[in-house]
């Protein structure tokens, strides 16, 4: 009985600790910033520090947004972790002049909390096709609408991307109880609100000039997590911003367009290189490196397929014009080809998603120039005399060591020809080969001085 009073009694500390330790993650707000167009390195670190924060039991997550758009995928990525998040989830966007736009608007509605500080924005939802991908951008041109439609998009395709987003944002404002019809006037004709607008129209819950702000405003209100009513303790949460890691940072670097489409370059040029120089081992490790890399971001990015095929088939042409000498014809359509495929390549009404024309210019005159200096070092291969081979004889001095009548033996870089010349020579003389004929060299005496 005493040893079973010891061992409760020395438990009771080690209950108190793992209590103290729960109740101090729970007194956390992780702040996790949205800042710049929405890609898969946004989705990779919200989805992740989601998760975290579940694991922690943090008391609260706050996504401070100012975005202008971006990929529809990466945003579907977002609002899937935020619905089924157990950790309140709200949407912040600020600071003032910050605006949630485009699919900044699918993830306010779907948070938990959406507030806003004083002169942001938030709306312009409308989602266009381009390249290979639905994207979500904000500062587009409206859908053409067809005459005596009202609002509804003129072609089936936009029609039905539109009509599949209102249904999204309309299930969103459904489970968070905000205004349905002002999102799918976001979706349908790229409405947008001011910060006061949006409160008195109950897009948004909360105006807050900041995080503390923000946290005593929505301190014992009841919101919906993980499809259930919470109420939310905020008041005495420790703020915490959680910035995104170097696993981020590498995939927004290797997931740049500019970037990739660099990277995809210098793997087909270096494995280039390397087939028509086999052993030279750096060219092809180093292409064969980035070609990989430069696939795995192309595979999360809007590509047309078209423009990236056509930029191959110009670098094909290029290295055809250096091998073959078609005097510029294949070269000048490669160039031509390479500026279009990469126009094409990257749809470039995307916000954040477009190559920069610096880019194109440069990589179409660094091709071309290539093309131009083996090319150059072709022809002046094929001036140069004969160097290896039985041609490589003619012109040559020589010695002869025997002679008779027309025929002898000369001394012909260390090695001893039988030789043959029109007039008789003596032994010792300095002779010049004009012909070959099989093992016997046609000589010719050479001239004094």
């Amino acid at each position: 009985m005493t040893r079973l009073r010891a061992v409760t009694v020395a438990m009771v500390p080690a209950m108190l600790l793992l209590t103290a330790t729960a109740g101090a993650a729970g007194e956390r707000a992780l702040v996790l910033d949205i800042d710049g167009v929405i890609g898969p390195p946004t989705a990779d670190y919200v989805v992740r520090e989601l998760a975290a924060a579940k694991a922690d039991a943090a008391g609260l997550v706050i996504l401070r947004m100012d975005t202008p758009g971006g990929l529809v995928t990466s945003m579907r990525e977002i609002v899937g972790a935020i619905l089924a998040s157990p950790v309140p989830v709200a949407t912040y966007v600020a600071p003032s002049g910050a605006r949630a736009a485009s699919a900044g608007t699918y993830i306010a509605y779907a948070s938990a909390i959406a507030a806003m500080a004083p002169g942001t924005n938030i709306g312009a939802a409308t989602p266009i096709q381009l390249g290979g991908s639905p994207l979500l951008p904000s500062d587009q041109k409206r859908p053409k609408l067809a005459q005596g439609s009202g609002n509804e998009p003129a072609d089936a395709e936009t029609r039905k991307i539109v009509n599949d987003a209102i249904a999204y944002i309309r299930s969103l404002a459904a489970l968070s109880g905000r205004n349905a019809d002002w999102a799918a006037d976001a979706v349908r004709s790229a409405a947008s609100l001011p910060a006061a607008e949006a409160l008195s129209m109950h897009v948004i819950d909360v105006i807050a000039d900041d995080i503390p702000d923000l946290l005593r405003q929505i301190d014992g209100r009841t919101a919906t997590v993980a499809g259930k009513p919470q109420p939310l303790s905020t008041a005495g949460l420790e703020v915490v911003t959680v910035p995104p890691g170097w696993r981020t940072k590498l995939l927004a670097v290797v997931t740049d367009p500019n970037i990739a489409f660099i990277l995809m370059l210098i793997g087909v040029y270096g494995l280039i290189v390397e087939f028509f120089h086999p052993g030279a081992v750096a060219p092809g490790l180093i292409g064969a490196i980035c070609l990989v890399v430069a696939l795995y971001a192309l595979a999360l990015l809007p590509v047309n397929y078209a423009g990236a095929a056509l930029v191959l088939f110009a670098i094909a042409l290029m290295v055809a014009e250096a091998h073959i000498g078609a005097f510029g014809a294949l070269g000048v359509g490669g160039v031509t080809a390479f500026v279009v495929g990469a126009v094409l390549m990257f749809p470039s009404p995307a916000p954040g998603f477009a190559l920069l024309r610096g880019v194109i210019v440069g990589a179409a005159l660094g091709s071309a120039a290539l093309m131009l200096i083996v090319l150059a070092a072709l022809l002046r291969a094929r001036k140069r005399p004969v160097v290896t081979g039985g041609d490589a004889l003619i012109g040559t001095e020589a010695e002869t060591v025997f002679w008779q009548g027309a025929e002898g033996r000369v001394r012909l870089n260390g090695e001893i020809w039988r030789a043959r010349a029109d007039l008789p020579l003596q032994s010792g003389s300095r002779v010049k080969v004009v012909a070959r004929d099989g093992l016997v060299l046609h000589v010719a005496a050479v001239a004094p001085g």
